[in-house]
């Protein structure tokens, strides 16, 4: 059941100040948080006034940020949208049932529990040993789309930051030989709902800092978060070591993400090779794959800071 917690109105003063937020970090790291999810919003069209959106919160710092910039913007400038925080209870053992109601309960944030047992579902079907996340999200999904329909939302908000999105990009390139992304904005399965990544331009390492500032009430996951074997652990560790050898190498692969030439991939789907003819007018991009002479700023170049 919903809870009957009012929407604040859009004139309402901002969540409580990030704890220390006369030290200059803070301030700079929630101007930041705020001007990139605001960014993504414009530039994919991801929140419309008069929208309802549902905000997926797991327990995890990712969801809890972006609950928490989605307030701020709510309540600054006029925007006219409305919140439901959802969290999905899959009965795992030791999850702290009351710790999410009570904290959003304690922000006045409408919110709603829905409580599943996939934890038995997915240890049921799926062998000692191997990876249970398809599975999961699978119910997951199908959960989460059922009460959309029933809260009467038009768009589901999920957590995925940049580097989520970077990770899924190389674990389609190395596994599944494709060239996919994670979009910020997509229809589900079924295509009757809006699913949209508001931290589509945010850094781990920024919203790790602003659970610290914050201290929310993480909990851990029991399921995909104790799996070692993850090939998604894997690549993030891949560009966690790239980022160290190489500092400014993932802000410049976050923006390659927004910068696709079809004509210079190898999939005659998405550009006419048998049609091309020279036509005598000059192209910008030409012959040239790459010259590493043309991009000396490249490496350090920075991404919506």
């Amino acid at each position: 059941m919903l809870t009957d917690t009012p929407t604040l109105p859009a004139d309402t003063a901002p969540p409580a100040p990030v704890a220390g937020s006369t030290d200059r970090e803070a301030v700079k790291l929630e101007k930041r948080l705020v001007r990139q999810v605001s960014q993504a919003i414009s530039d994919f069209g991801l929140i419309a006034d008069g929208d309802k959106v549902m905000v997926c919160v797991s327990g995890g710092k990712d969801s809890y940020g972006m609950l928490d910039v989605l307030r701020m913007l709510q309540q600054r400038n006029g925007h006219r949208f409305e919140l439901v925080a959802v969290n999905l209870d899959q009965k795992q053992p030791g999850f702290p049932a009351q710790v999410l109601p009570d904290y959003l309960a304690g922000l006045g944030v409408p919110f709603h529990i829905e409580t599943r047992d996939t934890y038995s579902v997915v240890k049921q079907h799926v062998p000692e040993g191997k990876t249970m996340c398809s599975l999961c999200s699978r119910l997951r999904r199908g959960i989460l789309y059922r009460v959309a329909d029933e809260l009467g939302c038009t768009k589901i908000a999920l957590g995925h930051h940049r580097d989520d999105m970077l990770q899924t990009f190389f674990l389609n390139m190395f596994f599944g030989g494709k060239l996919k992304g994670m979009p910020p904005k997509v229809q589900s399965d079924r295509g009757d709902h809006l699913v949209i990544r508001p931290l589509a331009y945010v850094a781990e390492d920024d919203l790790t800092r602003w659970a610290e500032l914050r201290n929310f009430p993480i909990i851990p996951c029991t399921l995909c978060g104790s799996q070692e074997n993850l090939q998604r652990k894997q690549i993030g560790q891949m560009l966690r070591d790239w980022q160290q050898l190489y500092p400014g190498r993932i802000e410049n692969m976050a923006v390659a993400l927004r910068n696709l030439v079809p004509s210079h991939f190898m999939d005659p789907r998405h550009f006419d090779f048998q049609g091309l003819v020279a036509n005598g007018v000059a192209d910008a991009e030409g012959d040239k794959a790459f010259d590493g002479e043309e991009f000396p700023q490249a490496i350090a170049m920075p991404v919506l800071r």
